[in-house]
C-alpha cells in the first residue's frame, strides 16, 4: 500500500486537481515501449512497403552521381557540385521516412498521457543535476525494474529472431545458388520480413508496460483521507467563512427584496409575525406577483415600508402564513390561493378608486386544506 512521508496510507483515488497539478508539474504517464514499438513497426511497414523504390532510386541516384568525365575530376568546383547534388538528392529520397519517423516519435506519447506544455512542465529542473540524486535513481526499485524490462526484451528479440531463423533457413541456404541480382532481392526482404516479425514481437512487452505504467502513476498520485479534507477545504472554503458568504448573500437578496415593497399593491399580514407584498397589473400581468415576504423582524420592516408609501395593508392572518409557506419570491401566487387574494385585491382597488369598501373579515377566506398552517 502507497504511503506518504508521515506513513499515512494513500487510499483514495487522486481528484481532478491533484491530477492537474501533476500534468502542470509535467508528471503524466509514460511508456517508452509503446514509442518503441510504434517507430520501429513502422520504420519496417514503410521499408517493406516502399524499401525496393527507395533502394532503386538510391541505385540510380549513385550511379548517375559517380557517372561524369575527366573535365569534371580535375575541377574543385564541379566535383563539389555533382557530390553535393547527390547529398540533396539522398535527402530528399530518405525525407518521407524521416518524417514519418519525427511523426511518430511526437504523437506516440500523447496516445498515453497527452503532452504537458505548461510554464512549470517545461522549466528547467537543476535537481536533476545532482549527482547524489542521480546516483539514488541509478539503485532505485524503479531503475531495477527498468534493467529488468531491458533484458525481458532482449531475451524477447533474441527467441523471436531464433525462431524467425529457423523458419527461413531453407531460404538462406538458397541464397548461394540464386543469381546474384536476385539473391539481393531477395536477402532484403528477408532482412525486412525479420525486422517486422520482431517489431511485431515488442508488442507484448507493450501491451504489458502501457497498463503498467497506466496504474503506477495512478498509485503515485493517490491521496491520503487527510489530504482529501485538506482539498476539499481549500476548494470550499472552512465552514466560518462558508457560513459567513450566506450570511451576506441573504442580507443582499433581503436589502433587494425590501427595495421592491414600494411596488406592491398590497401587504398582507398576520397580523405581526408574517407579512407578504403582492403587486398585480390586470392589464400587464395575468396572476399576483410576489414581491417580498418575512416573518417577525422582517415583516415589521415591511409594513413599515408599506407604510411609508401609503400601500394598503390587509390583514388576513390565514392567507399570509399559507403565501409565506407556499409561495415563492418573484414568482406567481400558487394557483390554489387565487381566489383568496383576489377577494384581497378587488378591496384593495376598490379603495384605491375612491370608492367606499365596506368593512370586510378575511379570516375565513377560501384556503385549501393542504396549505392551512397554525
Amino acid at each position: 500500500m502507497a504511503e506518504n512521508e508521515d506513513g499515512a496510507e494513500k487510499t483514495e483515488e487522486p481528484s481532478q486537481k491533484k491530477l492537474q497539478e501533476a500534468r502542470d508539474k509535467g508528471q503524466i504517464p509514460r511508456s517508452r515501449e509503446l514509442t518503441t514499438v510504434l517507430m520501429t513497426l513502422s520504420a519496417a511497414l514503410f521499408l517493406y512497403v516502399f524499401g525496393g523504390t527507395l533502394l532503386s532510386n538510391f541505385s540510380e541516384l549513385v550511379t548517375q552521381g559517380l557517372s561524369f568525365d575527366r573535365n569534371v575530376a580535375f575541377d574543385t568546383q564541379k566535383l563539389f557540385d555533382q557530390i553535393l547534388s547527390i547529398v540533396i538528392g539522398a535527402i530528399w529520397l530518405a525525407l518521407p521516412f524521416m518524417l514519418l519517423m519525427a511523426f511518430i516519435a511526437i504523437v506516440s506519447p500523447m496516445l498515453l498521457g497527452g503532452w504537458a506544455f505548461s510554464a512549470q512542465a517545461m522549466a528547467p529542473s537543476f535537481s536533476k543535476l545532482n549527482p547524489i540524486s542521480g546516483l539514488k535513481r541509478m539503485f532505485s526499485a524503479k531503475a531495477l525494474l527498468e534493467l529488468f524490462k531491458a533484458l525481458a526484451k532482449f531475451s524477447l528479440v533474441i527467441a523471436m529472431a531464433t525462431f524467425f531463423l529457423y523458419v527461413v533457413f531453407a531460404e538462406l541456404l538458397n541464397l548461394g545458388i540464386e543469381p546474384l541480382h536476385y539473391a539481393l532481392g531477395h536477402s532484403g526482404e528477408l532482412i525486412i520480413e525479420a525486422f517486422i516479425f520482431v517489431s511485431l514481437s515488442l508488442l507484448i512487452v507493450a501491451a504489458i508496460d502501457v497498463p503498467f505504467q497506466l496504474w503506477d502513476h495512478n498509485r503515485q498520485l493517490k491521496m491520503t483521507k487527510q489530504e482529501v479534507k485538506e482539498e476539499f477545504k481549500q476548494q470550499e472554503g472552512s465552514p466560518e467563512v462558508k457560513g459567513r458568504i450566506r450570511q451576506v448573500q441573504r442580507e443582499m437578496a433581503q436589502r433587494r427584496m425590501m427595495q421592491k415593497v414600494p411596488e406592491a399593491d398590497v401587504v398582507i399580514t398576520n397580523p405581526t409575525h408574517f407579512a407578504v407584498a403582492l403587486k398585480y397589473d390586470p392589464e400587464t400581468m395575468g396572476e399576483p406577483l410576489v414581491l417580498a415576504m418575512g416573518v417577525d423582524f422582517m415583516a415589521a420592516q415591511i409594513r413599515t415600508i408599506a407604510s411609508e408609501h401609503q400601500i394598503q395593508i390587509v390583514e388576513a392572518p390565514p392567507l399570509a402564513r399559507a403565501l409565506y409557506y407556499n409561495a415563492e419570491l418573484d414568482r406567481p401566487i400558487p394557483y390554489d390561493l387565487f381566489k383568496a387574494v383576489a377577494a384581497i385585491l378587488a378591496y384593495v382597488f376598490q379603495l384605491e378608486e375612491g370608492g367606499r369598501a365596506r368593512a370586510m373579515d378575511f379570516s375565513d377566506l377560501p384556503i385549501p386544506e393542504n396549505m392551512k398552517t397554525e
